[in-house]
């Protein structure tokens, strides 16, 4: 065996033996609230369309969302709604923690995670690189 290979040989020997899921770059965007406020409530109209594209239960968000916003929520014909008046940065931000924290990969960075409960545990697994974080159960 001849053992006198070049670095960039060896490396590009190395990078042809990746899978092609290591260099995808499918961009995922955080979805933007529609909400709007009436009363004394603010009503997100797209709320099942924002747990659906993060594929996350919208119980789950709901219970995130209620929590960082200090405020009863409940879902109605309308889509959810939330005591109090908050504009639609507020909601977004708040929707952008849930995704760092619960959604995105804390390795790759991609989307395609799941939430596993063992015992009382929870944690964030990828099904893209394999990756396992424990996250803060809600």
């Amino acid at each position: 065996m001849d053992f006198n290979y070049a670095y960039e040989e060896m490396l590009d020997r190395a990078i042809s033996n990746l899978p092609e899921k290591v260099f995808e770059q499918s961009r995922f965007e955080i979805p933007r609230s529609d909400s709007f406020n009436m009363g004394n409530r603010t009503i997100v109209k797209n709320f099942q369309e924002i747990a659906q594209r993060m594929n996350r239960d919208p119980n789950h968000l709901m219970k995130f969302l209620s929590g960082e916003l200090a405020t009863s929520g409940n879902f109605e014909s309308r889509g959810a709604v939330f005591q109090g008046r908050f504009s639609n940065h507020q909601i977004n931000e708040k929707i952008e923690k849930y995704a760092s924290t619960y959604v995105l990969c804390h390795e790759c960075g991609k989307p395609d995670t799941k939430l596993l409960r063992e015992e009382r545990i929870v944690f964030l697994q990828c099904e893209a690189c394999g990756a396992r974080h424990s996250v803060r159960s809600i």
